[in-house]
Order: structure tokens, then C-alpha cells, then sequence
């Protein structure tokens, strides 16, 4: 009877062990660590089944285990039972499940989330987000590249989820999203701190072409390179230098962009209040040359003062040439101050003026009448061009080129580099120019020939040559020719070939030509003359005396 009451309770208590909820494989289940030996925790998840997790399963990533016997622990159930009779688990997939709740959570509610950076991938890097693993890209490291992450690596610090997928079980992550977001609460309190006009102090963090970017204790701002100093810097590189500590005025602040602008130069005395106290206008002064343009050059008069040497006052002579081949970049020269204007901040300057006028000198040393020697250094269809002392030209028409041949025909004889001689005739000093004649060197000669000779005169000349339209002849070396009609009042004489080379006769000068440089002569006309000085002194054609009776009075005359 014993014996059968015994079975029945067996069999309840059989029937209730099987009727009891077991945890199902792919759960979450607590367990108590039994023992932990080889490297192992052995974990009671009840349920009269025993398992093993590796130690490494409890430790982050860079940390030792943290478990000792008697702790409970959530553990994930893989299988129920092994081929070993053991249940099998895992901690890490465990922390993973509990971990995709607590981020997918974060994630929705747009929260930071703890982590530490373990290993590098292609790519990035992978961060250990308290049991699930993410993807940080290299771009979302830092706010600039970062070349060496050793620091960073298993240092626990918050994340930005950025996107997740659990069913691929991919996460990724931003660590630059949480110190943008940190850098501009940082930046507002600074600048909310700034006020424009402020004078504070900086570290330069970073140099540009353009100016350089000064770290005013979380928020950086621009100086501009032009702010740098009063005097002209081609390179920010010049004065500052990357970790120098500078002072420097917050000139504006942007208050919607954050951005601020700082100045080195308004904490110096502006070198233009003094400017027209020091350098009055008509005076003289030594520069040094800073730039040069097509237009002209930069002269330093002192640091922060510059003016502009223009082109047209830089030479008396070379007025087509670059300011480059006249001036050099630093070069120190003298200039005189032609024009301030303090409103704009522009001083004009001139170089040509420091030099006296080499038409003003070449006037005062060569009268009109001086000889002068010089190269040709350009021929036109209008003169010749003479270079003279002081590097400037004078000019010789094609009328002043000779005084016997055409003035297209002499200026042919003539050709570059020859060194001819002239004759100063006049100096414009206003125009700048310089009017010479060749043909001057040796005097006028018809000019000296016919000084005394006017029209009506009677001259004697030489005959040199008998053609058949008249007679040439020679008058104090100038030659004329009278014509065929001119040899006679009678036109029965007015034959040529009854003078003969050699004679001497007197002729009537009929014109004086100083620009053909002739002489107008008649034998003619000179009759005609006589016979009217004759008929006026000895009677009229009316008195009955014959012209020979009259003429031979007035020859009879003469002779007594």
C-alpha cells in the first residue's frame, strides 16, 4: 500500500516538473556563478541546467573581467543542451540584445550614448557601444583629420548615432557630431563674452594666404592679413608664426554666422594721422620700392605709409617702358611728394621730379646756334631723330637736312647709329622738344651771297654754261639762269650762243627767292631800265630827239 502511494507522488512531482515554463532557446535567462576555473564562469540558469562563458565575455573591451563567484548575471540561451549535457550560453550576445534595446531607444529619442573606440577597420574605426558593436567612419573621428587615434583608442566617451539597422545589425556612429555640438555651446558662451572693440589675447592656430586663424579660447576668428599691420605684409608668415600668443582687437562679430574678425594694427598709432606733418607736399624723401604694377610702384616712406610712383612721373625721358625696368622691388630711391589725399589714404608720389629736366639743362647749356653731335637713332617720313646728352632727342626736318637738295632725296644719304653733327635752331622746354639743322653747320651761303641784293639791283655775274633755252650763270658761288627771253630788249639778240664761257655782264635781279634759294636775273630788263633812266633824264620820246641821239648823250655823259 506504501509502495503504491509513493509511485503516485513520484509521478506527480514528475508531471509538475514537466508542466513548469522553461526558458526558450534564443532568451535572455539570470543565472548565479557556480565557479569560475580554466578561464570559465560556470553559470546556474536554473532549471536544473549549467552552463560555461568564457571570461573574456565580461570584460569591455581593454578591461579585465569584472565577475566573481555568487554574482548573478543575464545571460543569453543559445541552446538548452549540448552534446555534453550542458546548456549552452553566452554573455556577449546576452550584453548585445540588452545593448540593441537600450541604443534603439537613444537612437529614437536622439540621445548621446557611451562607448570606447577598440579596433580599425577599413574606413574607420569600430567602437564598442556597451555590447553591440558600431561603425565610426574616419570622417566622423574629429572636426579636423585626425592622424594618429592612438589616444582615443578604448577611452570611454559619448557617441552620436547616426543611423542603425538591426536586422543587418549594423550601427553607425559620429564622435565629430558630439564635439561640433559641444565646440558651439563653447563658441556661443565665448562670443556671447566678446564685445566688438575688445582687446584680447590669442593663440594663432593656423596661417593662410590670406590672414590667420586665432584661437580665442574655443572660438577662433579670422586676421585678416590686411589687419595685420599698418605697413604692407605680402605674407602673413612675415610676423606671425603657428603657437605664438598675440593681442588683438575683436573688430566685428557676426552674430549669426559666429564668425569674428580680429585686428594686430588697431592697437598701434595710425601712421596717417602724422602724414601731412611729416611729408609736405613739394618735399623730398627716401622710400624704399614695396611693388610694382603696370601703372606704376609702391613706395614705403615709412611702415604704414606707402605711396604711388604712376608711370608718367617715374622719367623725364623713357615714357613707354614698364615702371619694372626703372625700379626695382626694394630697392631705395628718392621721390618727392606731389599730392596727399588723407580721406582715401593715398599719398602721389613722384621719382622724375628729384632730377632736374634735361630739357630745361640741354637749353641752358646749348643756346640756338650751339653745334651738337649725336647718334640717329630713328629715321621718319619727316626728319631725322638725334640722340643728345641727357638721354633725350632732337629732331632734324627734311627742310633743315640740306640746303641744295629736296628734303626726301638728302634724308636718303642717311641711316641708323651714323653720328652726324647739327645745329641747335630752338628748345621748346614745354612741348620737350629739341629742333636741329644739318644743313645750318656751315651757314646760309645764299643768304651771305645775297646779303646786299635786292630786287632791282644790277649785279655783275660770271657766264658758266651756254644752253639753248638761256645762259647759266654763277654769282658769288650761287648759280642762276637766265632765260632765253631775258638775254635782250632786242629780240634779234636774244641768242645764246653770242656769250661765251667766261663773260662777264651785267643783269637786272628781277626776284629774290630765299626759299629756292635763286636769284631772279635779266639782261632784258635791265635795258629796259637804262632806256627809262635815260628817257627821264635826257627828254621824252615826244621831243623830237632820236632814242641813239639820247643814249649817245647819256653814254657821252657818263664818260665825262
Amino acid at each position: 500500500m506504501a509502495q503504491n502511494t509513493s509511485m503516485e507522488e513520484f509521478e506527480a512531482l514528475l508531471n509538475e516538473s514537466f508542466e513548469m515554463d522553461t526558458p526558450n532557446e534564443g532568451s535572455v535567462v539570470k543565472g548565479k556563478v557556480l565557479a569560475i576555473e580554466a578561464g570559465q564562469a560556470i553559470i546556474d540558469v536554473g532549471y536544473k541546467m549549467e552552463g560555461r562563458v568564457d571570461l573574456k565575455e565580461f570584460a569591455n573591451p581593454g578591461e579585465a573581467p569584472d565577475i566573481t563567484v555568487g554574482d548573478e548575471v543575464e545571460v543569453y540561451l543559445r541552446s538548452a543542451e549540448n552534446a555534453r549535457g550542458e546548456a549552452v550560453i553566452s554573455r556577449e550576445m546576452a550584453r548585445r540584445e540588452e545593448a540593441w534595446d537600450r541604443l534603439e531607444k537613444a537612437y529614437a529619442d536622439d540621445a548621446r550614448v557611451e562607448g570606447a573606440i577598440f579596433g580599425r577597420v577599413k574606413g574607420g574605426f569600430t567602437v564598442d557601444l556597451g555590447g553591440a558593436v558600431a561603425f565610426l567612419p574616419g570622417s566622423q573621428v574629429d572636426v579636423r583629420p585626425v592622424r594618429d587615434a592612438g589616444p582615443l583608442m578604448g577611452l570611454k566617451q559619448p557617441f552620436q548615432i547616426l543611423k542603425m539597422d538591426r536586422r543587418r545589425g549594423n550601427i553607425v556612429v559620429s564622435r565629430r557630431a558630439i564635439l561640433e555640438e559641444s565646440r558651439a555651446e563653447q563658441r556661443a558662451e565665448v562670443i556671447a563674452n566678446l564685445t566688438e572693440g575688445q582687446t584680447v589675447d590669442g593663440v594663432v592656430k593656423n596661417i593662410t594666404e590670406y590672414g590667420a586663424f586665432v584661437d580665442l579660447g574655443g572660438v577662433d576668428g579670422l586676421l585678416h592679413v590686411t589687419d595685420m599691420a599698418w605697413r604692407r605684409v605680402n605674407h602673413p608668415s612675415e610676423i606671425l608664426s603657428i603657437g605664438e600668443t598675440v593681442k588683438v582687437q575683436v573688430i566685428k562679430i557676426n552674430k549669426e554666422t559666429h564668425r569674428i574678425s580680429l585686428g594686430m594694427k588697431q592697437l598701434q598709432e595710425d601712421p596717417w594721422d602724422l602724414v601731412g606733418a611729416k611729408f609736405p607736399l613739394g618735399s623730398v624723401h627716401k622710400g624704399r620700392v614695396t611693388n610694382i604694377t603696370d601703372y606704376g610702384a609702391f613706395v614705403e616712406l615709412e611702415p604704414g605709409v606707402e605711396g604711388l610712383v604712376h608711370v608718367s612721373e617715374m622719367s623725364w625721358t623713357k615714357k613707354n617702358v614698364h615702371p619694372g625696368k626703372i625700379v626695382s622691388t626694394s630697392q631705395e630711391v628718392d621721390v618727392m611728394v606731389l599730392e596727399i589725399d588723407q580721406a582715401k589714404r593715398r599719398v602721389s608720389l613722384g621719382l622724375k621730379q628729384t632730377m632736374r629736366n634735361p630739357w630745361e639743362v640741354f637749353a641752358e647749356t646749348h643756346p640756338e646756334g650751339t653745334e651738337v653731335e649725336g647718334e640717329v637713332k630713328n629715321i621718319t617720313e619727316f626728319g631725322l631723330f638725334i640722340g643728345l646728352d641727357g638721354d633725350i632727342d632732337g629732331m632734324v626736318h627734311l627742310s633743315d637736312l640740306s640746303w641744295d637738295e629736296r628734303g626726301e632725296d638728302a634724308i636718303q644719304s642717311y641711316k641708323k647709329g651714323d653720328i652726324v653733327k647739327a645745329v641747335v635752331s630752338e628748345v621748346d622746354v614745354d612741348k620737350e622738344r629739341i629742333s636741329l639743322s644739318i644743313k645750318a653747320l656751315g651757314g646760309d651761303k645764299f643768304a651771305e651771297a645775297v646779303g646786299g641784293v635786292k630786287r632791282g639791283s644790277i649785279i655783275t655775274v660770271n657766264v658758266t654754261a651756254i644752253e639753248d633755252g638761256g645762259i647759266e650763270v654763277e654769282y658769288e658761288g650761287m648759280k642762276s639762269f637766265i632765260r632765253r627771253s631775258d638775254l635782250s630788249r632786242d629780240r634779234a639778240e636774244q641768242r645764246p650762243d653770242r656769250f661765251s664761257v667766261g663773260d662777264k655782264i651785267d643783269v637786272r635781279v628781277t626776284n629774290v627767292d630765299s626759299k629756292t634759294r635763286r636769284l631772279g636775273l635779266s639782261i632784258k630788263a635791265r635795258e629796259i631800265a637804262e632806256e627809262k633812266e635815260a628817257v627821264e633824264q635826257y627828254g621824252s620820246s615826244d621831243s623830237g630827239a632820236s632814242l641813239g641821239d639820247i643814249l649817245g648823250a647819256a653814254l657821252k655823259g657818263d664818260n665825262d
